[in-house]
């Protein structure tokens, strides 16, 4: 059933696509847009949306993905595609909030306090001081991408408003049985069918060619026979590691980070216990609680009287079922791997030693300490390394930040050469060569950036051979290059790619060769269906194509029910032709109780879905909404 689901799941998704909201997925990386700032680049209900906003909103969002995801490609993060559909989020957001205000919905400050007050995963942000409770602002920062308490709680309460706006719709969506039911006959039909193909492999004995058919299609086909414009470049790449390497540490820093930090360098220390558990959640009636109790202070008395016989009592009586079995024993653990009630028992025994009752939130123990593993620290000389590292990171990205200021300084005062800022920085010179404008597949760094790539192949760059302004690539990274020769776009000579022409050549007369058999052959078993030559029926459907080509099936499952059995062609281009024989049409398989149900919420779901996005649209005219700056190309981005 699971996997029907999963398969049946693609299908509705696929067929109802029309009906989805897009997901305004956000991407890209900041660029550095100096002559653009205050550019409009939107504007809803009378306020823009400018360059800068759109910048620091995307960039934001990246730093977001790259903390969740870090080995997300880059290239998926640096495109104009990524960076416009930030901006069509920024607007839908601002849509929805402009609607949210005009119509009074908010979120009660006493709701929002109650909605934080039970979210686990905000409790790892509260510390006590002198008996308070308060957020730990640093860590919840960092967290949160620099968001202060207040700030999100306010982010949070904005985004209930405006789910508010649309709330409306997605409650009222309904779809009735007959259009469940008609959506997913269309879905999941099914036709038995025959077919013929007709494959150009099987006519290619049959094409001759000659060196002037060779010549006039390579003058026909000149763009497919073109060399790309490449480039040799040079490039240098500032980055935290490349930053650490300018920060001067002395061995007096070194020895007192070490002593500050001596139990970090080297293994703690741990301890092997083993104990009697007697459960007794916090939840559990007192009656029942004492009566746990009673039991653990009647098994502490038996171990201590003979303690040689803690494993077998603990086989007989323990409650914790990962331990009981192997009398117990709970083998090493260091500070941290247990609740702290148990910790702290287990640590103040000495070895062999029982422990009286102690209390946790499991219920009643008793712990006997079998072994101590005393912690051994490092020695400085061989944590040495280790701790430079250390203390070079922490203050790799303050050096950062001024590293990176004399780098954008030193590419652009001295244009046509890279290596002062080299000498200065001590960076190394990188080289490559046949760079195109576009990220090779595979590529990494500074040649998987887009935008260091365009920047690349910016008119002054190229003309004049100077150096990029400072590009950003990444989080904490920078790249500039220059390029140091270049080859334009030039059509390749025949001579160069004859075999290549001849090969395509062929290869279309033999398909044009085998559509026209199956023609042939379609439109004399239209006359004589007994003169048919066809491949045994076969059973296809949208969720089952049997390995045929999408056009087949969808030709199969197009043709009148009523006017079955059938013939019809398919042209398959460069992969020839085909002739189907629909036999009969064998409808669905009737969906069990759970399946049906399943269907109809699925169609709930979309329906709700292509309504929220209808009165999304009817919300964007009413404020106006509007962007300023063209939507990229999609069929280039696609190229890429």
């Amino acid at each position: 059933m699971f996997e029907f689901f999963r398969k049946y799941n693609k299908i509705v998704m696929g067929v109802l696509f029309v009906l989805i909201i897009p997901s305004f997925v956000l991407f890209g990386v900041d660029r550095y847009q100096g002559d653009q700032k205050g550019e409009k680049v939107a504007r809803v209900d009378g306020h823009d949306i400018t360059r800068p906003e759109w910048d620091m909103q995307h960039r934001n969002e990246v730093d977001r993905i790259r903390r969740q995801s870090p080995n997300v490609d880059p290239a998926l993060l640096d495109s104009d595609a990524a960076r416009y559909a930030t901006l069509e989020r920024m607007v839908r957001d601002r849509v929805l909030a402009a609607a949210a205000a005009k119509t009074n919905m908010s979120v009660s400050d006493d709701r929002l306090s109650a909605i934080f007050a039970s979210d686990p995963s905000l409790k790892a942000f509260v510390v006590t001081k002198d008996g308070k409770s308060e957020f730990d602002r640093a860590a919840f920062a960092m967290a949160t991408g620099g968001q202060t308490p207040e700030q999100y709680m306010a982010a949070y309460g904005a985004g209930l408003a405006t789910q508010q706006v649309l709330g409306g719709v997605t409650g009222t969506a309904f779809a009735t049985p007959a259009q469940v039911q008609a959506m997913f006959n269309i879905v999941l039909d099914r036709r038995e069918v025959q077919i013929a193909r007709f494959k150009p492999a099987d006519f290619t004995s049959k094409v001759t060619v000659n060196d002037a058919d060779i010549e006039a299609y390579y003058k026909d086909h000149a763009a497919q026979f073109q060399a790309p414009e490449q480039a040799s470049v040079e490039y240098l790449v500032l980055d935290l590691d490349a930053a650490k390497k300018n920060i001067s540490v002395s061995e007096a820093d070194l020895k007192s980070y070490y002593e500050q930090n001596s139990a970090r360098f080297g293994t703690p220390e741990e301890r092997r216990a083993s104990h009697i558990l007697i459960t007794a959640p916090p939840s559990a009636p007192k009656a029942e609680r004492d009566a746990a109790r009673a039991k653990a202070e009647q098994l502490l008395a038996e171990v201590k009287k003979a303690p040689t016989t803690f494993a077998a009592v603990a086989r007989k009586n323990s409650q914790d079922p990962g331990s009981a079995e192997k009398g117990g024993d709970l083998d090493f653990v260091s500070r941290g791997a247990m609740v702290k009630p148990f910790e702290d028992a287990m640590f103040a025994l000495k070895k062999g030693e029982i422990s009286n009752i102690v209390e946790t939130e499991f219920g009643y123990h008793i712990i006997k300490l079998d072994d101590i593993k005393p912690g051994v620290v490092q020695p400085f000389e061989q944590a040495r390394a280790a701790i430079e590292n250390e203390v070079r990171g922490q203050q790799a990205t303050q050096e950062f930040a001024k590293a990176a200021e004399a780098f954008t300084d030193a590419v652009y005062q001295q244009p046509d050469s890279l290596q002062p800022a080299a000498d200065k920085l001590k960076l190394t010179i990188r080289k490559a060569s046949d760079v195109a404008r576009t990220p090779a597949p595979g590529a990494t760094g500074a040649l998987a950036s887009a935008n260091f790539l365009k920047a690349l192949f910016a008119p002054d760059t190229l003309e004049r051979k100077h150096n990029t302004e400072a590009i950003e690539i990444g989080p904490n990274q920078l790249a500039s290059g220059r390029i140091a020769q270049y080859a334009p776009a030039r059509t390749v000579p025949l001579a160069e790619v004859k075999d290549k022409v001849r090969t395509q050549l062929v290869a279309e007369k033999a398909a044009a060769l085998a559509k026209a058999d199956g023609e042939a052959k379609l439109a004399a078993w239209r006359s004589n269906a007994a003169g048919a030559t066809l491949a045994p029926p076969v059973t296809l459907s949208r969720i089952d194509p049997q390995s045929q080509p999408p056009s087949i099936v969808e030709a199969a499952l197009r043709a009148d029910a009523t006017q079955l059995p059938a013939l019809a062609g398919v042209d398959l281009g460069a992969d020839g032709y085909a002739v189907l024989r629909i036999v009969k049409s064998l409808g669905r398989t009737a969906p069990s109780a759970d399946a049906a149900k399943q269907e109809s919420e699925q169609f709930a779901q979309a329906v709700a879905a292509a309504e929220n996005l209808a009165y999304y649209n009817v919300l964007k005219a009413r404020y106006k909404a509007e962007i300023l700056v063209p939507r990229p190309d999609l069929n280039q981005v696609a190229n890429r």
